[in-house]
């Protein structure tokens, strides 16, 4: 599957990722970055941010890698598994998210993101096992 992060971004906008506002930085390799600009909607109702968004921009950031390191004969993924630790919340401000490919087997890939909160610390690590479809 020969597919660009520009084209992933765009595919996105009419669905979850562009519902939230998630932007991505230039693709590196095995490592793909994103942010998002907090607005009110990214919110629970006690003022912080929603766990969903937060574990969405993972989420997001891990899909996008597994599909730009698909094996040649893959045709999509589904995810498997996904976990999440919260360190810490955030109020205002752009959160970021790096996600990297810790395991790119023929079956299965595995990936690690670190959500950090607007000053930079770690908000959240995440990990999801990804199943190569074919």
């Amino acid at each position: 599957m020969d597919v660009s992060l520009d084209a992933l971004d765009e595919a996105g906008l009419e669905y979850l990722p562009g519902l939230l506002g998630i932007a991505f930085e230039p693709y590196e390799g095995e490592v793909v970055r994103a942010r998002l600009q907090l607005r009110k909607a990214h919110f629970a109702p006690n003022g912080y941010v929603h766990a969903g968004t937060t574990v969405t921009l993972a989420d997001t950031a891990c899909g996008y890698g597994c599909i730009l390191n698909l094996p040649d004969s893959a045709t999509g993924f589904t995810t498997i598994e996904l976990k999440t630790n919260f360190l810490r919340s955030a109020r205002e401000g752009t959160i970021t998210c790096e996600a990297r490919l810790l395991h790119g087997g023929r079956t299965t890939q595995l990936w690690d993101a670190v959500v950090s909160d607007p000053e930079g610390r770690p908000m959240a690590l995440f990990r999801c096992t990804q199943l190569i479809l074919r």
